[in-house]
């Protein structure tokens, strides 16, 4: 999706390209591949069968489990909020002195895009008229039905849905890039489950994980076949059925490949961000050519109803009415929807946040996407709403059906008709084929081990990923249409909703011990009066080297000579000094990406310290308008901790120095455990 750097070296390595590749995770992605390889086959063998069952499994999870998925919707949302308000929001996903690496533009670019695909354009008319025609509570067809179903659409793609996604992203994006570790879901637990993780435990997770994003991606596509079927029909008579319907899943699978085989990702991205554009145009036609000042205000009046109701619809179970199959065929769904896709759109944001702060990512996360939602769906349904509340009966009877035929007859209003019906398909396929792509590679990704989060899965994988699901797809479809696929995704959905809640408790730890540490990092001793800048006691002596070291700016060469002969020695001794004080340490030394470093690490879970010196390149610092030295770039022996950099360059300091400044370093640690 996008470049970005080693996760398993600190932030700044240069060439991350020469990362190891990725290992397959074989017990994740045999146990994922096969349990879907059966679900598949069942559906196709057995239909009318997989159906009753799957219809009454859907009636047991919403009977049983329906108050779950509400009440952990509710509370990603409040922990989420309560992350980018707290003190804790100025942590930044990645060390202390990282840096965003897209302009704000770009990132919100990037935010807003993922706001947007064929279902939106599929449920922006076929909820409002439900909701409208068919409320859960109240008279159907009155003035409070209208004003209530727009408002129930944006609820079911609003900020709840988007605060999922923004857990999932902050866990890999802080783990990753703070903490480095593996981007991947088990990563999160770690706080929890301590190495434990890389086990068993740690592949069921990301089993779990792989299940409910195929599901969840399964009904994307599902959705997106029925509704391009619809729209190829009535642009160029291609009949309505399993035929053209297995076609269009068919060039999902073959584009997936061709993706992985030929590298054209490039070219998909290119045409996913145009699409954005075509998306925003054919929003802007029917507000211009419209019913403008009456579109106007229900976007007002709607937004102003969501903020007034979100609290109460929340937490609405409906426990005194008789709502379960409502609640079954839209809330129960969306949230789940949400929580299988949550892995999936989670590592596209963690990629691209690099370096925000957490209040940042938060604030990003929740508003920009869900402003593109209320624009979509508040100008496609109250358009959809008034046609009906104008008499228009048949309109009112194609826009409830689960096939989109709705989203094209309202288009039918508009002038040059044809041309915008023929945008809204090109639109619709365009956004299809790229989820399918995308949705193949986080798949693959997810059963992978990856050892940089630039790096992407096996094209094999992501092949096979593709295949199978389109297989389950065309099945699933067979079985029931989109009603099946929707209540596929609320069973599927359930055993990673409880992965979430350990999502929430990981993080809330680790992020938790970080403030402690935060506060007990300025007990330690001063490092002037630990000697760590000191020469002695000649301090005209101590200041003169301080002053030479400041300005040597040496090479790369000279800096992993100084690293081999001064620092390693240096914090050897202090492992050594340890080792007879019965704590168990140890020094290593190696080449991470390219860069070189020397690091001295105690055994331990969260207890576990860690004191690298890494070479990493900077330019050079200009006075005046003039460059110090004859080179354009400079080698820094820059500090790093499990928190990542430390922003400072121990480059000179004598062997005394740097063992003072690991021993700064260690007292801080301990005086945190401490104060555990």
């Amino acid at each position: 999706m996008t470049a970005q750097l080693d996760a398993s070296a600190p932030p700044g390595d240069p060439h991350p390209e020469r990362a190891p590749r990725p290992n397959v995770r074989w017990p994740v992605f045999i146990t994922a591949f096969a349990g879907v390889c059966l679900v598949t086959l069942w559906a196709i063998v057995a239909p009318a069968n997989a159906e009753s069952v799957i219809g009454d499994l859907v009636g047991r999870v919403g009977t049983g489990f329906g108050w779950f998925y509400v009440a952990l919707a509710t509370a990603i949302v409040v922990f989420v909020v309560f992350l980018g308000m707290s003190r804790y929001g100025s942590i930044r996903l990645g060390p202390d002195h990282s840096r965003p690496e897209f302009s704000t533009f770009a990132w919100a670019s990037m935010l807003f895009a993922a706001g947007i695909g064929t279902d939106v354009m599929f449920y922006s008319v076929i909820e409002p008229v439900s909701q409208y025609t068919a409320p859960p509570v109240g008279e159907p067809g009155t003035v409070d039905a209208a004003r209530d179903a727009t408002v129930w659409t944006l609820f079911h793609y609003g900020v709840t849905g988007w605060a999922m996604y923004a857990l999932m992203g902050l866990a890999l994006a802080y783990f990753s890039y703070r903490k480095n570790l593996p981007l991947a879901v088990r990563s999160a637990l770690y706080p929890v489950f301590g190495k434990r993780v890389e086990g068993p435990l740690g592949h069921v997770v990301d089993t779990a994980a792989v299940l409910g994003t195929i599901f969840g991606v399964a009904t994307s596509l599902g959705i997106g076949v029925v509704f391009l079927n619809v729209g190829l029909n009535v642009i160029f008579g291609v009949p309505v059925g399993t035929a053209a319907q297995s076609a269009l899943a068919i060039l999902a699978v073959t584009v997936a490949a061709v993706s992985a085989t030929t590298g054209v990702d490039k070219g998909i991205r290119f045409l996913s961000q145009l699409n954005v554009l075509l998306a925003l145009a054919l929003a802007g036609w029917v507000l211009i050519t419209g019913q403008t000042s009456f579109l106007l205000n229900a976007v007002v009046m709607n937004v102003g109803d969501f903020v007034r109701s979100f609290p109460a619809k929340s937490m609405e179970t409906f426990a005194f009415t008789d709502t379960q199959e409502w609640m079954q065929l839209w809330t129960l769904f969306f949230w789940a929807w949400w929580v299988a896709w949550a892995s999936f759109v989670g590592q596209f944001l963690a990629r691209i946040s690099r370096g925000r702060t957490i209040r940042q990512f938060v604030l990003g996360t929740m508003v920009i996407p869900f402003s593109y939602i209320v624009m979509w769906i508040s100008i496609f349904g109250n358009a959809a709403i008034d046609k009906v509340r104008n008499g228009d009966d048949a309109f009112a009877e194609a826009a409830v059906d689960f096939t989109g035929v709705g989203f094209y007859d309202l288009l039918r209003d508009y002038p040059f008709a044809d041309a915008v019906i023929f945008l809204a398909v090109v639109v619709g396929l365009l956004f299809y084929i790229t989820s399918a792509d995308s949705a193949a590679l986080v798949m693959g990704n997810l059963c992978s081990e990856l050892h940089d989060v630039q790096q992407d899965c096996a094209a094999w994988l992501r092949i096979s990923w593709a295949s199978i699901t389109g297989l389950l797809t065309i099945a699933m479809l067979a079985v029931g249409g989109i009603l099946a696929l929707q209540y596929a995704t609320i069973i599927m959905g359930l055993p990673f909703a409880f992965v979430l809640v350990l999502v929430m408790w990981g993080l809330f730890r680790a992020i938790r011990n970080e403030g402690r540490k935060a506060d007990t990092g300025v007990r330690g001793m001063s490092p002037l009066l630990s000697a760590r800048t000191g020469a002695g006691h000649d301090t005209r002596k101590a200041w003169k080297s301080r002053l030479a070291r400041t300005i040597n700016f040496v090479d790369e060469e000279a800096a992993t000579a100084y690293l081999g002969s001064t620092v390693e020695p240096a914090v050897r001794e202090v492992a050594e000094e340890l080792t007879s004080m019965g704590v168990r340490a140890s020094v290593v030394h190696g080449d991470v990406a390219g860069a070189p470093y020397a690091e001295l690490t105690t055994d331990g879970d969260e207890g576990q310290f860690v004191y690298r010196v890494q070479v990493r390149l900077s330019p050079v610092p200009t006075y005046g308008g003039r460059m110090i030295g004859d080179r354009d770039q400079y080698a820094r022996l820059e500090v790093h901790l499990l928190d990542g950099g430390q922003d400072y360059d121990v480059m000179g300091y004598t062997s005394d120095q740097v063992i003072h400044d690991c021993l700064d370093q260690y007292e801080r640690h301990l005086e945190f455990l401490r104060t555990e």
